[in-house]
């Protein structure tokens, strides 16, 4: 059995159902598991168990007198800081948005809790979902549950360490350039980052919290937000109460997601793009991805080295600019201005992803517009890879998790000034983090990260599946049938019972 704590949420609403638990019970264990385990990790950053405790108590008497509100009746869950919740403060992280509290549910967090959801609380992420790690001067840093020398990833990387602990139902995260599969990847849990443009992005950042609360909305370019969980069947469970247009669009326009290309695995045509000279992989990383295509070809699934006929270079190169260009208008006007006097020092041949960063933070739209026009014969290379295989494996960072390292956290670019390592030579921070993520982002493409187990430094691996766009189903499908077939969650040690207290009949559930 499946201690109750780090059972899916699929499962844990069965048990609300049944009846074999209440909604008051669940809330309770979260509530005591927040207060004993929480402090180690500091993956939940604002709580609200008494509001939560009420609406608990009303899911469980609807339960008993034969009512459902929805999918989600009675299922405790928590979202991250930067998608805003009436009755907690919404601060991304920032010490100037502590006492931000929002009128309004994010359209995201509204379709959950009309299903019936229970939001009790907020995960902490870097300041303004801007890094790889999790880390903000209001709430502090939070450890990876696997090792807490090590970071938990970032942004949404609260989110995926309460996942990982046994602390939540179910989160919502947002991605960028990795926010939701770089910190699933890292705590070895489920992230999909959906096609650009299926699930509607008011309520949370970029702009800040607080910012364009009407119906109308800034669409940022390559930004989604989307599900984080323990099981491949939740993110399919979140995906059916999200995928919706934006609030101006709803009067016209439908959402529905077509099914998964294939029913069983042996019917899949997989591509693999294990390593690439621009993004070098580490063999932590390596060996898992190789190990789950194997895996999946001996489980009858016809897998392949084989990937889109793009140039990697070429595609980091407008994905920089283009992403840097979506965050700009959150720059103060002193970065800005510091960035438009090193773009004009730039040499043209310099390619660096430094170099393009500050070139997409002030680019001109006829400059952007050019871009999007390379942008979209990629989108095109992708399409045709789709109409012979139906998902593209590869990795979702090129390493597993690292030590945390706040320097140069005052300078606005410090991800050029930290240093990683990759099979053991020096690479620069962001040129390790950002490439593999970047590949589905900037071309709007589904993506599933899904753990394949731990690497022999002994910290989890997730594969990174890619899907066509708007097939979101396909890859949340591949991930499925990995977790039925091949290797599914598990618990970080330390945070089961049996390690860290003495456990009682009551903690287990068929």
């Amino acid at each position: 059995m499946v201690e109750l704590a780090f059972q899916s949420a699929t499962q844990l609403l069965e048990s609300i159902r049944k009846r074999r638990i209440s909604s008051v019970e669940l809330l309770e264990l979260y509530n005591e598991r927040y207060k004993r385990l929480n402090p180690r990790i500091n993956a939940i950053v604002t709580t609200d168990f008494e509001s939560a405790r009420i609406r608990a108590k009303e899911a469980d008497k609807a339960m008993a007198s034969g009512k459902s509100w929805g999918p989600l009746h009675g299922l405790p869950m928590t979202i991250k800081d930067s998608i805003e919740v009436v009755g907690m403060p919404c601060t991304a992280g920032s010490p100037n948005l502590k006492n931000h509290m929002p009128t309004r549910n994010a359209d995201v967090v509204q379709p959950l809790i009309d299903a019936g959801a229970i939001v009790f609380g907020k995960t902490n992420l870097s300041l303004f979902a801007g890094d790889f790690q999790c880390f903000n001067d209001l709430y502090g840093q939070t450890n990876n549950p696997w090792d807490p020398t090590q970071t938990s990833g970032g942004s949404s990387g609260g989110s995926a360490v309460a996942l990982a602990a046994g602390l939540t139902g179910l989160e919502i995260g947002s991605d960028l350039g990795g926010s939701i599969r770089v910190p699933a990847h890292f705590c070895g849990i489920y992230g999909h980052k959906p096609s650009y443009g299926i699930v509607p992005l008011r309520g949370n950042g970029p702009p800040p919290p607080g910012v364009f609360t009407g119906t109308y909305s800034l669409e940022s370019d390559i930004a989604v937000t989307g599900p984080m969980a323990r099981s491949a069947k939740d993110l399919d469970l979140a995906m059916d109460l999200i995928v919706r247009p934006s609030l101006h669009q709803q009067k016209a326009i439908r959402i529905e997601l077509p099914k998964p290309r294939k029913s069983a695995l042996q019917d899949y045509r997989v591509g693999l793009w294990l390593d690439d000279p621009v993004c070098p992989v580490d063999s932590n990383v390596a060996d898992r991805i190789q190990w789950i295509a194997d895996e999946l070809a001996k489980a009858g699934a016809r897998v392949e080295d084989k990937h889109p006929d793009i140039d990697f270079a070429d595609c980091l190169e407008i994905y920089a600019q283009m992403a840097n260009a979506t965050t700009s208008a959150g720059h103060s006007p002193d970065l800005f201005g510091r960035l438009i006097d090193m773009a004009s020092t730039l040499n043209q041949n310099d390619k660096t992803y430094r170099a393009n960063t500050i070139r997409g933070a002030t680019i001109l739209y006829r400059d952007w517009s050019m871009l999007n026009r390379r942008r979209l014969v990629l989108r095109q290379k992708w399409a045709d890879f789709f109409k012979d295989f139906d998902i593209l494996l590869c990795p979702t960072a090129a390493i597993t998790a690292f030590p945390h390292d706040h320097s140069y956290a005052s300078d606005d670019l410090y991800q050029f000034k930290r240093r990683l390592k990759v099979n053991d030579q020096e690479c620069v921070y962001a040129d390790t983090l950002i490439p593999w993520a970047a590949l589905p982002s900037l071309l709007h493409l589904p993506a599933t990260t899904a753990p394949v187990g731990l690497a022999k430094s002994g910290l989890p691996v997730g594969v990174q599946i890619i899907g066509p766009y708007l097939e979101d189903r396909t890859p949340i499908h591949v991930a499925k049938m990995i977790e039925d077939k091949i290797c599914v969650f598990s618990s970080p040690p330390g945070f089961d019972y049996k390690s860290s207290r003495k456990k009682s009949s009551s903690d287990w559930l068929s």
